[in-house]
């Protein structure tokens, strides 16, 4: 089923919910489409992007990347996931700074964006973000019909198909969001 997996060994996520943070699992039990999405289990030292796909040959350009920006205006701090394709850049201080209504975007501190999600950095993904977060997502990211993102941890990969990830509470398509 997916054709982008490589050699990875996919399965049923909601039948491997250990292989995900509890903030995740949380998320994935409500989603509707859960029984569409799959998990595999990978090396945690080969989490980041080009290391993975090039060791299990899954390509690029189905990978899509979580990154957490935080927006501030005056003592007022707002954070946003945002999901991009691996191949692009995401908008910070045009797009998803005018979204957030901020004066001052920029991605959030590690430390920062671990508390807050619960997970793993270099995992970090928009399944389980905090309710209150916007997901923004990039066209191309909503219009994949294959996508490897974040686990929550850097021990595992999930597999999710692009309207599946817009199912998500807070989800939405944001133009121009990367380049």
């Amino acid at each position: 089923m997916w054709t982008i997996a490589g050699s990875l060994e996919p399965v049923p996520v909601l039948s491997r919910l250990d292989l995900v943070p509890e903030p995740v699992a949380a998320a994935l039990k409500t989603l509707d489409g859960a029984d569409r999405v799959a998990v595999a289990e990978i090396d945690p030292t080969l989490a980041d992007t080009a290391e993975f796909c090039a060791h299990y040959g899954s390509p690029l350009e189905a990978s899509a990347n979580c990154v957490v920006v935080a927006g501030k205006r005056g003592d007022v701090v707002r954070y946003a996931a945002c999901m991009v394709l691996a191949t692009m850049r995401a908008d910070v201080n045009g797009v998803i700074r005018k979204r957030l209504d901020a004066r001052k975007a920029s991605f959030a501190p590690m430390d920062e964006a671990v508390a807050l999600t619960g997970m793993e950095y270099g995992g970090i993904t928009p399944i389980g973000a905090p309710a209150d977060w916007p997901i923004l997502v990039s066209p191309e990211v909503a219009a994949a019909p294959e996508l490897i993102v974040g686990s929550g941890i850097r021990g595992s990969k999930i597999l999710i198909p692009g309207d599946v990830l817009m199912k998500l509470t807070g989800a939405e398509v944001l133009p121009d969001l990367a380049r």
